[in-house]
């Protein structure tokens, strides 16, 4: 029986249609069809492909069985995604994490003790390791710290208004106006600048290391407990500030977590207040001369936040050995040091950050400051199940505080109630 020309073409696209598919799947099991087995890293910063590209190139020459591919998922879309994807059990092997509990809790995260053996923590940054252990498991291995929270400065407005930048680490904020000093500074900048300072409802940079400084906490006891009179000094001073004028309008701030950097790029802000994570940005783009300073000391001294990023494996993954060797690799110092090598970010390998302090010392750039400011202490960044949930209920009422809406202290226990309510409803 004759086959019609049209039939033997239906019949062979359907053939090819057949053996793309398998070729697609036999590819997606075996990367490049070498044979080496296929690991996902997922991040969330465009700015780390490059660094993270060389250190697996590097651990690639050494494991010619294994192939690392980089997937980026843009940051504002990065946990929604990763909690979907974790869910369906379609995560990737390994993934950047900072708030880890809901997943470690659910048995989705890789015990990097038993993993790594017990001695692998003695290597990276001791606060990052605390960051991510829980109930005596460390679930994550670092990659970078933040440091503590700095004081940028705009060198020529200082100069402008007859302050020498020595004078900046005696700053100090009290609601006494017999001692404080940040103020009265901030009024001299004011004569040449539209804002002296960046007093705003930064998480990180501003509202943690002004409750540490008032001695204050986040949490205690997995419970958000920040409303008390602390907190309420704390707040107060801050939007205080913005009211006279001192730091932009909580208006442009609230929903814009850049304004005040561009604002100090633009040579509008005297002060900006933030942390490592924003040098390599300043560096490259401000068209003026500048300087890093410690933060103003508060009541209890200077007190900062250090947040850190690791890396989580997924007990999901279907490549758990070759899993396994590329998280070690990149937990240890010749595989971590290359996120320090451009200055970049401080590597969680404690013997590696020298590597991002040399760096920054060729361009000019003294970052002790970052370092320093954790010698009086930390505040702790809080965490826990339902941390995220929490933080997204008290943020609007944290809003109108700043906006002066509502009173701090009738505001903070609005906001701990939504928190604390939002962790009990999880």
């Amino acid at each position: 029986m004759r086959v019609q020309d049209s039939t033997r073409a239906v019949l062979g696209i359907a053939l090819a249609i057949v053996v793309l598919i398998g070729a697609a799947l036999w590819l997606g099991r075996e990367g490049d069809g070498s044979g080496r087995t296929v690991v996902r890293l997922r991040i969330w910063d465009q700015s780390f492909v490059s660094a993270y590209r060389a250190s697996l190139d590097e651990f690639e020459r050494a494991n010619p069985d294994i192939e690392v591919r980089i997937t980026l998922v843009p940051w504002a879309s990065y946990a929604r995604k990763l909690r979907l994807d974790v869910a369906g059990g379609i995560a990737d092997d390994l993934f950047w994490t900072s708030l880890y509990e809901d997943y470690a809790d659910s048995g989705h995260l890789v015990d990097i003790g038993q993993t790594l053996g017990s001695d692998a923590a003695a290597a990276w940054d001791p606060f990052a390791v605390a960051q991510f252990t829980r109930n005596g498991t460390l679930w994550a291995v670092p990659q970078f710290v933040d440091g503590g929270s700095a004081v940028f400065y705009n060198r020529e407005l200082l100069e402008r208004a007859g302050v020498d930048p020595a004078e900046l680490a005696g700053m100090s904020w009290s609601p006494d106006e017999g001692t404080d000093t940040l103020r009265p500074m901030l009024r001299r900048l004011r004569e040449v600048a539209p804002w002296p300072y960046n007093a705003a409802k930064d998480f990180q940079s501003l509202q943690l290391p002004y409750m540490g400084s008032a001695g204050a906490v986040l949490q205690r006891d997995g419970r958000f407990a920040f409303a008390n009179p602390q907190g309420d000094m704390a707040f107060s001073y801050l939007v205080r500030l913005i009211a006279d004028g001192l730091s932009p309008s909580a208006a442009d701030t609230n929903n814009s977590g850049d304004f005040a950097k561009s604002a100090f790029l633009q040579g509008k802000m005297a002060l900006f207040q933030s942390g490592s994570f924003n040098l390599a940005t300043i560096s490259q783009n401000a068209g003026f001369r500048w300087g890093l300073a410690l933060i103003p000391r508060g009541p209890k001294g200077r007190i900062s936040a250090n947040n850190s990023i690791a890396v989580a494996g997924n007990t999901a993954s279907p490549h758990p050995e070759a899993t396994k060797r590329v998280l070690a690799w990149l937990g240890s110092a010749a595989g971590n040091r290359h996120l320090g090598l451009d200055g970049a970010t401080i590597p969680a390998v404690i013997s590696e950050q020298q590597v991002y302090r040399d760096y920054w010392a060729r361009h000019g750039v003294d970052v002790t400051p970052f370092f320093d400011v954790l010698r009086d202490g930390q505040i702790s960044a809080g965490g826990g199940p339902g941390f995220p949930s929490a933080l997204e209920a008290m943020d609007p009422i944290l809003a109108e505080i700043f906006l002066g809406r509502l009173p701090v202290d009738t505001g903070l226990i609005r906001a701990q109630d939504a928190a604390n309510n939002a962790l009990d409803q999880r």
